[in-house]
């Protein structure tokens, strides 16, 4: 599956390796890598790979789940397909609380105790889920863990996820894609150390000359 997911990724181009002519994020760091599994959703024989995975995530690694929680708004129509094929419930949760009407941040049924899984499309450093994560246990709710497209697995975001006591479960990440690129033809072999150590190392640089 991870590496059906890897090919899937890279053949529309949601993960796109630059090595050579590195992206800028907007923190100001170089990247050799750059992802938009938005892109899942407008090929619909991977979103049917994507989706029928995150499925399985759901059913094989958190099977008390009750209700499907996408985060905003890359999670959310990830949820929703997802759900469906379970036949599952799902909603979402916005990155702050509506200024009006009544203020949900927590979009759908949710009721105190159910057990939950976030749908993320993209894990990095973390921030972004575990702060769903959190909004949904101060709501009441038994978080069993994230289901995840692709991880980076970068120090940063694995050691904020044990910090928060979540787990997540992701259908590839970033050493399988790499590998796979590189079987591929997408990159040199020899590139495949330079993400490494960007991934291992985002701020320090020298993998540009290395």
């Amino acid at each position: 599956m991870e590496k059906i997911i890897a090919k899937d990724l890279l053949k529309i181009k949601a993960v796109f390796f630059r090595p050579e002519e590195p992206f800028t994020w907007a923190s100001g760091i170089k990247s050799p890598v750059y992802c938009d599994n938005r892109l899942t959703l407008t090929a619909p024989e991977v979103r049917n790979d994507v989706e029928n995975g995150l499925a399985e995530i759901v059913k094989k690694h958190y099977p008390e789940c009750e209700v499907l929680m996408g985060t905003s708004t890359a999670g959310i129509a990830h949820a929703a397909i997802t759900g469906h094929i379970l036949g599952m419930p799902m909603g979402y949760v916005r990155s702050g609380a509506k200024d009006h009407g009544r203020q949900n941040q927590i979009e759908g049924k949710l009721e105190k105790g159910q057990k939950v899984v976030v749908i993320e499309d993209l894990i990095s450093t973390g921030g972004s889920v575990i702060e769903v994560v959190n909004v949904l246990r101060e709501a009441g709710a038994e978080v069993l863990g994230i289901a995840s497209i692709f991880t980076y697995g970068m120090k940063k975001g694995l050691d904020r996820l044990a910090e928060a006591n979540v787990k997540n479960v992701s259908l590839t990440n970033f050493d399988v894609i790499a590998q796979v690129a590189a079987d591929e033809g997408y990159i040199k072999p020899e590139d495949i150390q330079k993400l490494i150590a960007f991934r291992n190392n985002p701020s320090d640089e020298s993998w540009i000359k290395g």
